[in-house]
């Protein structure tokens, strides 16, 4: 790195003697015309005589990755959701082109065909040919059930060679594939297989959440099912855009920010929706709802027909366990006598608590855990499918306003059942617990939790004024702020909330005379201090403006809505 700092400040500072000698010590040779050239342009083309990128990064894939022979006998232990002695994982070990056969795809390439996608992915085990019939496993496909499996042929295998696609017969393990005739009945990502017993590769993680939202309508009502088209075609391509509808018929499309989006409208217009004009709403960012203390009272719900009483209270979670959460660390698939041991250990939870968690939520994945703390209570495993089912409900549509719950562990104290099962159904149950979930929440002082950028700056001393001067104005703070060895270049971390970053690109560039050069990526969630009841506070402002948007009363519902008496 020493000899690119010292050519980097000789091309900037234009010492050309001092240039001259070391590019002659390394064998680099300019002519007299690139040599009168000065700053980026000079050291630009020093560079791509020095270490032309190309055979730079072949050269270090070459040397430094290893292949997959070498790689799979480590990575299969976390990769494999199976048993790790069984005969694919031993496959895949082992990098075998004569076991049974498992294929990750992990993207969905359009095709020149109108709505059709080549599914490409990596094989690691077995051989995958033209013709031959595989076990399709979706994201939500659990071993020996039926849910999000198909098993159909592949019509066509192709190799991917940057523009060009070239067919092919078979493809052994090791390599990267593209199949056609699979993706309509794939989303974004899954497991093919040849051997009925096999399990479902790990699904991709990562680093970057779809917390900016944009809502888009066609100008001519008549276009709308090419939208609905376009929107499940533009969700199939990029594994991190999520498209919705939501129940005022709005169609949202969520990415990880304000450029992100930018390209997935260009997409969706231009590749999707040839000929369609879309009108597209201002940038919405996602909040969750989260507790900051446990509930002041135990909340009682009871049923419609009054023969059931459901007592809860909600307390926070550490901000760790919600990450591990996130990550997979601790989930709902894991065994519970381990994932009890790590949640006693790392996050300091009674051990009898954490064996007797009924489910994370929303969608059985998320940072919100619902845990039976009951003692002796008759007919309660009766009543569990119905409590889930409300507590899924519950923490993907907050109290305060429609927002994901996140952080919040819901302790079920006591329940009263009536004796008489036809007296304690879902009908009677669904709604009560979904009251009392409600209740809870309100009673344990909530508050909303917003998305925060990770922004890394690249400027030189003179501007770092104005960089400081616009990341107060946006509620950001500076984390760390270091200067390039042998450059006058800077490097400038901070924190700055999503809902500040709209447009932060333009008035950075505008306060630093564009010398300042931002990259954007999530990092975190961050509480919003102040009360969403108290009028002045920036979380009241917050769920005020996401009711409205909501097309909600602007009166957050009172806690006597949810609570009985006793």
């Amino acid at each position: 790195m020493e000899p690119i700092a010292k050519i980097h400040a000789c091309c900037i500072q234009g010492n050309k003697e001092e240039l001259k000698k070391m590019l002659g010590v390394l064998e680099v040779n300019l002519t007299n015309l690139e040599y009168e050239q000065e700053g980026k342009k000079l050291l630009k083309t020093v560079m791509q005589r020095w270490l032309p990128a190309h055979e730079c990064l072949l050269e270090m894939m070459a040397l430094h990755l290893p292949s997959p022979a070498a790689a799979q006998k480590y990575r299969v232990d976390i990769l494999y959701n199976g048993p790790l002695d069984d005969i694919t994982a031993t496959a895949i070990r082992n990098c075998d082109p004569n076991g049974p056969l498992t294929v990750y795809i992990s993207k969905m390439v359009p095709t020149s065909e109108k709505g059709r996608f080549y599914a490409f992915g990596r094989v690691f085990s077995g051989t995958i040919g033209t013709g031959m019939k595989v076990r399709i496993l979706g994201p939500n496909y659990e071993p020996g059930g039926k849910i999000d499996l198909f098993e159909k042929p592949v019509q066509r295998t192709v190799v991917m060679m940057g523009r060009k696609v070239e067919p092919v017969d078979d493809v052994p393990c090791g390599n990267t594939v593209g199949l056609v005739g699979v993706d309509q009945y794939m989303t974004k990502t899954g497991t093919l297989t040849t051997d009925p017993s096999s399990c479902p590769l790990v699904n991709m993680k990562y680093s970057v959440s779809p917390v900016v939202r944009i809502a888009v309508e066609c100008k001519n009502p008549a276009d709308l099912p090419k939208l609905v088209e376009g929107m499940k075609r533009l969700s199939k391509s990029d594994p991190l855009v999520v498209c919705t509808i939501t129940e005022a018929g709005e169609h949202i499309i969520a990415g990880a920010g304000e450029l992100h989006l930018e390209i997935c409208l260009k997409d969706l217009v231009d590749d999707y929706m040839k000929g369609v004009e879309i009108v597209q709403s201002e940038p919405v960012v996602t909040f969750c709802e989260t507790v900051t203390t446990l509930s002041n009272q135990v909340c009682l719900s009871k049923s419609p027909n009054k023969h059931n009483r459901l007592y809860v209270q909600a307390t926070p979670m550490t901000e760790e366990l919600c990450h591990a959460i996130d990550l997979g660390k601790v989930s709902s698939k894991a065994d519970p006598k381990e994932r009890a041991k790590t949640m006693a250990e790392e996050h300091e939870w009674d051990v009898n608590d954490a064996r007797k968690i009924w489910c994370f939520g929303p969608e059985t994945s998320g940072p919100n855990v619902l845990v039976d703390t009951t003692k002796a209570v008759q007919y309660l495993n009766e009543i569990k499918d119905s409590f889930v089912s409300a507590f899924q409900w519950a923490t993907g549509e907050g109290v305060l306003c429609e927002e994901n719950m996140r952080g919040i562990r819901f302790n079920i104290l006591d329940v009263v059942l009536h004796a008489d099962s036809i007296h304690r159904g879902g009908g009677q149950i669904i709604p009560t617990a979904r009251r009392v979930l409600y209740a809870a929440e309100l009673t344990a002082e909530p508050s909303l939790l917003e998305p925060i950028y990770l922004v890394e700056i690249q400027a030189p001393q003179d501007v770092i004024g104005g960089i400081y001067g616009l990341i107060n104005r946006k509620r950001g703070t500076v984390v760390s702020e270091a200067q390039r060895p042998g450059t006058p270049i800077y490097n400038i971390q901070a924190y700055l909330p999503v809902l500040e970053s709209f447009g932060f690109t333009g008035e950075l560039r505008a306060a630093t005379g564009g010398k300042a050069f931002p990259q954007c990526v999530f990092d975190h969630w961050k509480l919003i201090q102040g009360s969403p009841f108290t009028p002045g506070t920036k979380v009241f402002e917050i769920t005020q403006g996401v009711r409205k948007r909501k097309g909600l009363a602007l009166e957050i519902p009172p806690l006597d809505r949810y609570l009985d008496k006793l």
